[in-house]
C-alpha cells in the first residue's frame, strides 16, 4: 500500500455496532440472508454479535473486516451505501452463501432507497425525497402544506381550510384498482408484521428481519410505497431494540407496527377493491413528492430547530410566506459518530440557507426575510434548491408583526385539534406545521408529576396550567440549559412556539421563545386566541370576566411588563435549541435568590393550590384520578416486547392475576370496552392449536394480530381524546 493510501485509510475499532459501516439498501440484506441454509440462518444472529468485535478499516469506497487471520470481508460502497449483494465479498470458501456476508448485512445500517437520489431542479420530476432531511421524516416535523387559498377561514399554521378533507390532486391520474401484485403484495407484508409481532423483539432476529425486508422490497417493486417504507421502519426500529441503541424508544416501535398493519390489514381485506381512489391512493403512497412551481414568494424567518437522529444531524428552518403558509429549509448530513452528532447540528445552523445565492446563515434566515424568485415548493412544504431559483435578503418581521402574529391569533382549542388531528394523518397528508403550537405563557415555577423526580417547568396558558419540556433531552444541545434558565423565574410572559406533547395533561416541548405581546400602548387591550382583554378584564362572547388567570397574567404586562428583554440583534426570539439564553436577556431579579416582589396579579411560584383547581384529567399534584389508559397501553407494549408467548399460557400465575385485575380497574373506571379488548388480545394469544400429542401446531398469528392490532387503534384513539380534554379551555372558555 503507498504512503498516500494510508493516510486515506481510517481505521475504526468500534466495531459493527456503530455507525462506522456504510449503510445497505433493504432489498439487499433480503437477498444475501436468503441465500444461507437453513442450518446457517440459525446462527445468524450469534454471527452477527460476534462480528460487531471485529474491527473496521475503510479505503476509499471499500470497508474491510478482518473476520480471522485468512478470512476478510469487504463492503464496496459508493456514497456510503451497499446497493448489490455482489458488492459484499468474503473470502472464505463458503462465500457467497457465507454467513460471513450475512452478519455484515444484518449488522449495517440500513438505507432510505428515495434519499439517495439526486434532487432534481425541474420542478415537475419528483426531487422531494433528495432534498436534504427527507428521511428525517419524525425528527423535522414537517409535512405536506395545505392549499393556497387564505387562511382566514382554516389554519393559520397550515393554510388548509379547516373542513377541508384529505384528498388526491385533481391534477392527478384517477388511481387504478388494487393489482394482483398488489394484492400479493400486502399478503406478504401482513404475514411478515405479525410474525414479527408473535415473535417480539426478543425472537425478530436477523432472518424474521429479511424477510420483512423482503416484503417491504416486494411491496416497493409493485407500487405499494407507504407500506414498503413503514415495512423498513419497523425493521430499522427492531434493530434499535434489540441492539440496545440510546435512540429506541418502545412507543416508537409500537407506533410503527400498528401503522404497517394497519395499512396492510385494509390492503388485504375483501373490501380493498372497493374503497374511493383517494382512500386507495393514501394507502399506497408515493414514491416521491414532487415539487411544484410557486412563482415568486416573500418569506419571513419564524425560527430554526436542530434535527437530531441516530444517523443524521442537522437543522430545519421554518418561514413563513406572505400568505400565512409554513415552508421549510433543511440542512440534515449523515453523521458517522454519536459523540460529534450534537455539534454537527449545531454547526449546521450557521451554514448558508441552500435558496438561490443568498448567503443567509440558518440562525439569520431566521430573522430576516427572503424574496425568492422562481421558488419550488414540494407537497410537505420543502422550498427547492434547483438551478432556476434566486433569492436575495429581504426584511424579516417580528412575531407581533403581519403575517407571522396570525399564528398566534389562532384560538387555543382549534390548535390543539389541528396538532392532534395532524399526527393521524399519513406523513404524505400531513400540512407543514401542523403539529405546532403558537401560544402566549406565564411562567408558574416548576412543579414535580407523577414518578417523574426531577421538576418540570409549568406556565399558564388561557387559564390552562402547561408542562414545558424541553424538544430534545441531548446535553450537547441548549433545550435544558434554557429551559433551566427560564425555569427560576416564575411571572416572567413569553410568546412561544411548542411541539404538541400528546398527554393526559397539557404539555408542550419548547422550539422557540420570544417576548410577549405588548400591551395596547393607550387602553391596555390586548387579544389573544380571539379573546379581547380590556383593562385586564377578559372579553368572551360579549361578557366580561374578572379575577380570570387570563385577566390577572394582564396585569403583570400592564404593571411593569415582565418579560424577556433580548438584545436587538436577537429580533425578537431565541432558537432554544441552536442559541442559549443569558441572564441579561431575563428582566431584573431573573434568580431564584434576587426575585423581585410579586407583581399584583402574577402567578406563585409555588403550584399545588394552582394545580388542584384544574378540571378535567389531573394536572400535577392533581387528586382527580386519571383514566387508567396505561392498563391495556402496557399489554399491547408487552406483547411487542415478549411477543405472543408474554401473553399466553407462558405467561406467570401472577401475571395472569394481574390480567382478571387490570379489567376489573378499566370497568370500574367506565373503559367496558378497552377491558372486553384486552380479554381479547389474552385471549387470542392463548388460543392456539395442539396436535395429537398435545404440541403446539403453528398458525398465522392471523387472530391475535387482529386483537393487538384493535387493543393498540382503541389505545391510540383513547390517549387523543384525553389529551384533546386536557386541553379544553376550564369553565367552556
Amino acid at each position: 500500500m503507498s504512503p498516500n493510501s494510508e493516510q486515506n485509510t481510517e481505521q475504526n475499532t468500534a466495531g459493527l455496532g456503530g455507525a462506522a459501516l456504510p449503510a445497505v439498501r433493504p432489498e439487499v440484506v433480503a437477498e444475501v440472508v436468503a441465500a444461507l441454509s437453513p442450518r446457517l440462518q440459525k446462527r445468524l444472529d450469534g454471527a452477527a454479535a460476534k462480528l460487531a468485535g471485529r474491527p473496521v478499516s475503510r479505503e476509499g469506497d471499500d470497508w474491510r473486516i478482518d473476520v480471522d487471520e485468512d478470512v476478510r470481508l469487504v463492503l464496496h460502497a459508493p456514497g456510503g451505501v451497499i446497493r448489490t449483494a455482489a458488492d459484499v465479498r468474503c473470502g472464505c470458501l463458503l462465500a457467497p452463501a457465507c454467513l460471513h456476508r450475512a452478519a455484515a448485512v444484518t449488522a449495517a445500517p440500513l438505507a432510505d432507497p428515495a434519499s439517495e437520489e439526486p434532487e432534481e431542479s425541474e420542478p415537475s420530476e419528483p426531487s422531494g425525497a433528495g432534498e436534504p432531511g427527507a428521511s428525517e421524516r419524525e425528527s423535522s416535523g414537517s409535512g405536506t402544506p395545505g392549499t393556497e387559498a387564505g387562511t382566514a377561514a382554516g389554519h393559520p399554521a397550515t393554510g388548509r381550510p379547516a373542513d377541508e378533507p384529505v384528498s388526491a390532486s385533481p391534477t392527478s391520474p384517477i388511481p387504478a384498482p388494487l393489482t394482483p401484485a398488489e394484492a400479493a403484495a400486502a399478503e406478504r407484508l401482513h404475514a411478515s408484521a405479525a410474525a414479527a409481532l408473535a415473535a417480539g423483539v426478543s425472537g425478530a432476529g436477523g432472518v424474521l428481519q429479511a424477510e420483512l425486508l423482503r416484503a417491504a422490497h416486494q411491496a416497493r417493486l409493485s407500487g405499494l410505497h407507504r407500506p414498503a417504507a413503514a415495512a423498513v421502519a419497523v425493521a430499522t426500529r427492531l434493530r434499535a431494540a434489540r441492539t440496545g441503541e440510546p435512540d429506541h424508544r418502545l412507543a416508537d416501535l409500537t407506533a410503527a407496527l400498528r401503522e404497517l398493519l394497519d395499512l396492510a390489514t385494509a390492503l388485504c381485506s375483501p373490501a380493498a377493491g372497493a374503497l374511493a381512489p383517494a382512500v386507495l391512493a393514501g394507502l399506497r403512497g408515493t414514491a416521491r413528492q414532487a415539487y411544484q412551481e410557486a412563482g415568486g414568494l416573500r418569506l419571513y424567518g419564524l425560527f430554526a430547530e436542530p434535527v437530531l437522529t441516530a444517523t443524521h444531524a442537522g437543522v430545519l428552518s421554518w418561514a413563513v410566506d406572505a400568505s400565512g403558509r409554513l415552508s421549510t429549509v433543511a440542512e440534515v448530513t449523515p453523521h458517522t459518530d454519536a459523540a460529534t452528532a450534537a455539534p454537527q447540528a449545531l454547526a449546521a445552523g450557521g451554514r448558508a440557507v441552500r435558496l438561490g445565492d443568498t448567503m443567509l446563515s440558518h440562525r439569520e434566515f431566521t430573522r430576516a426575510g427572503l424574496s425568492v424568485q422562481g421558488a419550488t415548493r414540494s407537497a410537505s412544504g420543502r422550498l427547492g434548491a434547483g438551478a432556476k431559483v434566486r433569492a436575495v435578503r429581504a426584511a424579516g418581521a417580528g412575531w407581533t408583526d403581519e403575517p407571522l402574529a396570525r399564528l398566534w391569533a389562532e384560538p387555543l382549542e382549534a390548535q390543539t385539534a389541528r396538532a392532534l388531528a395532524w399526527g393521524a394523518l399519513p406523513y404524505d397528508s400531513r400540512p407543514a406545521g401542523g403539529d405546532l403550537l403558537f401560544l402566549d405563557v406565564t411562567l408558574a415555577g416548576t412543579a414535580t408529576h407523577g414518578d417523574t423526580a426531577a421538576p418540570q417547568v409549568m406556565a399558564r396558558c388561557q387559564g390552562l396550567t402547561v408542562a414545558l419540556r424541553p424538544a430534545h433531552d441531548h446535553p450537547g444541545l441548549a433545550h435544558r440549559a434554557n429551559l433551566a434558565l427560564l425555569a427560576g423565574r416564575p411571572g416572567l410572559r413569553l410568546r412561544v412556539i411548542g411541539r404538541l406533547e400528546r398527554a393526559a395533561r397539557p404539555e408542550l416541548r419548547l422550539l422557540a421563545v420570544g417576548p410577549a405581546a405588548p400591551a395596547h400602548p393607550s387602553t391596555g387591550d390586548v387579544t389573544q386566541g380571539g379573546h379581547e382583554v380590556q383593562g385586564g378584564h377578559e372579553v368572551q362572547g360579549g361578557h366580561e370576566v374578572q379575577g380570570g388567570h387570563e385577566a390577572q397574567s394582564r396585569d403583570v404586562t400592564q404593571s411593569g411588563d415582565v418579560t424577556l428583554a433580548l438584545a436587538a440583534d436577537r429580533a425578537g426570539r431565541v432558537n432554544l435549541g441552536l442559541e442559549r439564553l443569558q441572564r441579561a436577556d431575563l428582566p431584573a431579579g431573573a434568580g431564584p435568590d434576587d426575585a423581585p416582589a410579586a407583581v399584583p396579579g402574577s402567578l406563585p411560584a409555588s403550584l399545588p393550590e394552582l394545580l388542584l383547581d384544574l378540571p378535567g384529567p389531573s394536572g400535577t399534584g392533581s387528586t382527580a384520578v386519571e383514566a387508567p389508559v396505561h392498563l391495556l397501553t402496557r399489554r399491547v407494549e408487552q406483547a411487542v416486547t415478549g411477543g405472543r408467548r408474554a401473553l399466553g399460557p407462558a405467561a406467570s400465575g401472577a401475571a395472569r392475576d394481574s390480567a382478571a385485575g387490570e379489567g376489573r380497574h378499566l370497568r370500574a373506571a367506565g373503559l367496558a370496552t378497552a377491558a372486553q379488548l384486552l380479554d381479547g388480545l389474552r385471549a387470542s394469544a392463548t388460543d392456539q392449536g395442539r396436535d395429537v400429542f398435545g404440541r403446539i401446531v403453528g398458525d398465522d398469528h392471523r387472530a391475535f394480530t387482529a386483537a393487538w392490532l384493535a387493543a393498540s387503534c382503541y389505545g391510540e384513539e383513547l390517549a387523543t381524546a384525553l389529551c384533546a380534554a386536557a386541553w379544553s379551555p376550564p369553565d367552556g372558555r
